[in-house]
């Protein structure tokens, strides 16, 4: 039977306890852990390659932090504060990059531990942050009941997958009372890229595709509660103002009033696009918003009834909001624009 790999366990030895010991690290590591002096070596010079850990000297060497960083971090949620896990635990390990970056990790990883603290019901909370010379990577964990479950259940959702669907769309929250339902919105256009995992299902925001999927995990691979990864480039030039800008609905209103619905997203399975009721379902919650933009990217063709719900019975009950339609094959443009028709003979009509 092959031993189990202690890599992780003897870098994270070796990270907490190089400023104490920067002079005799490996044995100290190498007695706390009941390994040879070999073997914490070994992973001593991969975390100088990798930039965690650096080395004077070659008989007598002296190590010291290197200028990445990575560290873990756990809470007990009951009690737990935001502000403190952002100022005590990340902040230092972030000192020194460009204010753009400090912004958004401030605010990612302050949003997504609130989400933790309020709405998990979990117990405990864990952070990972891991600072490369490419790459900012920071990971909340908690062992609460799962983000998909929770709205699914708040939303009456009758498939757990479409709980991708709101979330995608923004404004969504389980406690309308404390929150406004903008923290994943927002937080998922900041990151390069931003990912939620939960029971079965993965989320997946990718800036580089401008989409966002959904994936299935092998039940034997499935996680309790939720976890929430957003990775950054150090090259990165985005704002956090860029990203708020971009949905608000102008210079002197800074409402979050527009938004980018994935059609897609509202299929279940391999199901196609025709009915009422999955147009009712696309719709849901989006005449809270002034423009709405249907991506109809991956979707090969609608129904006249699902086109008709949306562009014409939708559009005529919320004449305040803009429908914008992109990324429609000539099938679906079709479909889209009989509906359009029918919608304005309609308001020919009213005018008579």
């Amino acid at each position: 039977m092959p031993r189990p790999d202690r890599s992780a366990k003897v870098d994270a030895a070796l990270l907490a306890r190089v400023e104490k010991h920067p002079r005799d690290l490996v044995a100290v590591v190498g007695d706390a852990l009941d390994l040879t002096r070999q073997t914490v070596a070994v992973r001593a010079r991969a975390l100088i390659e990798a930039g965690y850990l650096a080395k004077s000297g070659t008989t007598r060497p002296t190590y010291s932090l290197g200028p990445s960083r990575r560290a873990v971090f756990t809470h007990t949620l009951r009690g737990l504060e935001e502000d403190r896990v952002w100022s005590h635990d990340v902040a230092p390990l972030l000192r020194g990059l460009p204010t753009n970056l400090i912004d958004i990790c401030h605010h990612g990883l302050t949003e997504m531990v609130n989400n933790a603290i309020d709405h998990s019901d979990g117990s405990h909370l864990r952070v990972f942050v891991d600072r490369t010379r490419e790459t900012i990577t920071l990971m909340v964990s908690d062992d609460g009941v799962g983000i998909f479950r929770k709205i699914t259940a708040a939303l009456a959702l009758p498939d757990e997958r479409l709980a991708l669907l709101e979330l995608s769309k923004g404004k969504l929250t389980t406690d309308p009372r404390r929150h406004t339902g903008e923290g994943v919105f927002f937080t998922s256009r900041m990151f390069d890229r931003f990912q939620i995992v939960s029971g079965e299902f993965v989320f997946d925001h990718d800036d580089a595709q401008a989409d966002d999927l959904l994936d299935n995990i092998e039940p034997r691979y499935a996680r309790h509660g939720t976890t929430v990864l957003m990775e950054i480039a150090t090259r990165s030039r985005r704002t956090a103002k860029r990203v708020f800008d971009q949905f608000s609905s102008g210079p002197d209103d800074y409402a979050f009033a527009k938004t980018v619905v994935p059609v897609r997203l509202a299929k279940i399975g391999d199901e196609n696009l025709v009915s009422r009721s999955q147009a009712k379902r696309l719709m849901q919650r989006v005449e809270r918003f002034r423009t709405v933009v249907l991506d109809f990217a991956g979707v090969a063709d609608i129904g006249q009834s699902f086109a008709d719900e949306v562009f014409r019975v939708f559009a005529n009950a919320h004449p305040g909001v803009e429908l914008v339609p992109m990324h429609a094959v000539s099938a679906v443009q079709q479909m889209i624009r009989r509906a359009e028709i029918a919608r304005d003979e309609d308001h020919a009509r009213q005018r008579i």
